[in-house]
Parts: structure tokens; sequence; C-alpha cells
């Protein structure tokens, strides 16, 4: 192989491994790395590059698991995944998806033991999550869900912070509230993906109940920004501005039902999600 076919070969590799977690970076990544940061606080700049590497490479973990249990379904709704798209054979990305495992795992113990359990934590949720089928059923789905987004901000938390052993009570707290409020509005995700869903029998929440699924985000967004405002005393702009914008996010859930309205009601959900994790923490 020659040195350019060798070039092309690690940047397609590494293009491939983009694309798995791309969809994920405003929902998971930005939001997660900005709660560390804040809760924390951040140690030194340094840190800042382990906490987003600690973040992308388990979510790249659980999306390669979660996108090998189906390929043909994202063939029919996700064609733009690495599966599908042919950037990388479904065996291959089985045999990703388990090295995946001790790469975490090793890679967290170097930080702490916490940090190596909140790794296990979510090798663990995966695991249920993909292979044991939690996500065929809304609350099983967003349980685990929200179980695993905890488990990403802890272990972010922890590396971001001066003493990696622990948590200051302030982030405890603010893992506790995501817990919550994420369980409780994850269905935001799922509304733009109902076609597929249905297709192959998953029982999200806009499936088995749709009016009281959007109904739930008209009222949960809102009631979750009050609350936080409350328990972190913000100051009144910053409040009246916090709850204004989840309670019109909230609104459009209500109001726009296309699949196209959804995407970008699921859009600004992210964003509000993104200011819900700052906040809590």
């Amino acid at each position: 192989m020659s040195a350019l076919d060798f070039g092309r070969a690690i940047s397609k590799s590494l293009f491939t491994l983009y694309l798995f977690t791309h969809n994920d970076i405003l929902t998971t990544i930005i939001p997660t790395t900005l709660f560390a940061l804040v809760s924390a606080p951040l140690y030194s700049p340094y840190r800042c590059v382990h906490v987003v590497w600690w973040i992308w490479l388990h979510l790249l973990h659980f999306n390669v698991a979660n996108q090998v249990i189906d390929p043909a379904e994202d063939g029919r709704n996700k064609a733009s995944r690495p599966i599908p798209a042919g950037y990388i054979s479904l065996r291959d990305a089985v045999y990703l998806r388990w090295s995946l495992v001790p790469i975490c795992l090793v890679s967290s113990a170097f930080y702490s033991i916490q940090v190596l359990s909140a790794s296990l934590a979510i090798t663990l949720l995966t695991l249920w999550y993909n292979e044991f089928k939690a996500h065929s059923h809304w609350f099983s789905k967003n349980l685990m869900t929200g179980l695993g987004y905890a488990c990403f901000q802890a272990g972010a938390t922890l590396i971001a912070g001066r003493d990696m052993s622990q948590l200051e009570p302030n982030a405890l707290l603010a893992v506790l509230l995501s817990i919550a409020m994420f369980a409780t509005t994850l269905q935001a995700q799922d509304f733009k993906d109902q076609e597929g869903d249905r297709s192959i029998g998953r029982r999200t929440l806009p499936i088995a109940h749709p009016s009281p699924a959007r109904v739930s985000m008209f009222v949960g967004l809102p009631m979750w920004s009050i609350c936080l405002t409350q328990v972190w005393r913000m100051d009144a702009y910053c409040s009246v501005a916090f709850v204004l914008y989840s309670g019109l996010v909230g609104l459009r859930f209500m109001v726009c039902k296309t699949t196209q309205a959804d995407r970008l009601s699921c859009q600004l959900y992210s964003v509000s999600y993104t200011l819900i994790c700052v906040t809590s923490a």
C-alpha cells in the first residue's frame, strides 16, 4: 500500500467514526461538556480536551452498538449512517462495537475508579438498551437514556474537576435533576422518527400515546425550567427568558405536528436541553 492509499484509508476510517457520532454533537457532546465544565468547575483548560475525548469515545461506543442492531431499519430511514451508506460493513461494525468496550474501560481507569465506574455503567446500560431491547418501549427507553446521560455527565464532571474521585454536592444534585428532566422529556427526539419506529414495532411515547406525549412537552419543558430557576436561584431576567423559551418550544410541539416541524422542534429542544444542563450545573 502506498503512502497515499494509506492516508486515504486513515481518512476514511476517521470520517466513518465521525459519522457514527455527528448527529449527537448538539444533543450530547456540547450539553454534556458544558455541564461538566460549569459544575466541576474546570480544574485546568487542558482537562477540557480530556472531557470532550471521554464523552465522544463513550458516545461512539453507544452509537455503534445501537446501529448494528437493525441496519435494515437504518437503510430505510437513516441512510446516511455509516453502515447503510457503505462506509463500514456490518461485520466490521460489530467488531468495532465490542472492541470499544475495553477501550472505554481502560481509558477511564487512568482517571479514577469513579470514572471507571461511570464507564462500566454506560457499558451495562448500552447492553441493556440495545441487545436486551430496552429501546422497544417508551418507559424503559426514557429511563435507560436518562440514566445513561447521568453517567455521561458524572464521568465528564469527575474528569473536569480537581478531585476525580468525587462529585461536589451541587454537581451531584445537578446530575439527579438531569436524570428526572431528561427521562420525562426524551420523547422530544421520538416525534420525528415515528414512521421508522412504527415500521419495526417500536413503542415510543409519541406512537403509544400521541396526544399525551405532546402535552407532556408543553407542560414539562416550562415546568422543569421554573423548577431549575428556583433551585439555582437565577435572577429574574434570566428566569423569565429561560422559562419563556422553554414554553415556546413546548408549545411548538403541541401545534406543529408534521415530520419536518418535529425535526425543527427537536433541534430547538436540544438548545433548550443545553440551557437546562448549564442551568442545572
